[in-house]
């Protein structure tokens, strides 16, 4: 028969009874007695929450609680892990991801490359997309424009050489 908790007056008399043996439990796993304190008072914030509830067996819902406490502390400190090792690889790099200026200069730079390309002759920027953009092998754009392998090369190199030059300031006017 299920037992009906009132969290009034039931609620001091399961924390006596099962506090002792819940810090156990978290501190067995977490190894640091702050912070099974922590998760143990957390335990029983959420179990006063409960208006009423019937519990067939109360230290089984008190673990499950724990239990998932403590899987959200794991998920939160390998997120927060990631983070750091993100950084930490970012520093090497002394970019900071997301520096204001930086973005506007990267979208600056975008649009530059973009009416770079759309400045090219039809044919060039055709083959420039296809081949550098879509990936697309030079035998099979050869093909597909009737052209030789060497055509599509100069194609490149000349769509190549008119990005550099405007990236570089040189085709400006």
């Amino acid at each position: 028969m299920a037992k009906r908790f009132e969290p009034d007056t039931e609620l001091d008399g399961i924390t006596r009874r099962f506090r002792p043996v819940l810090m156990a439990y978290l501190f067995r796993r977490l190894r640091n007695h702050a912070e099974a304190e922590d998760l143990t008072q957390e335990v029983f914030v959420r179990l006063a929450a409960q208006e009423r509830l019937e519990m067939q067996a109360p230290e089984g819902y008190i673990f499950q609680i724990a239990t998932n406490l403590l899987r959200d502390r794991s998920r939160r400190n390998r997120v927060r892990s990631e983070f750091r090792d993100d950084l930490s690889r970012m520093e090497g790099r002394a970019v900071d991801p997301l520096d204001p200026l930086r973005i506007a200069g990267d979208r600056e730079a975008l649009g530059i490359i973009r009416r770079a390309i759309a400045e090219l002759p039809e044919r060039t920027r055709h083959i420039f997309i296809l081949a550098r953009l879509e990936n697309v092998e030079r035998r099979t754009l050869a093909e597909s424009y009737g052209i030789s392998i060497s055509t599509i090369d100069r194609e490149l190199a000349r769509a190549l050489a008119s990005l550099t030059s405007l990236m570089h300031g040189d085709g400006e006017q």
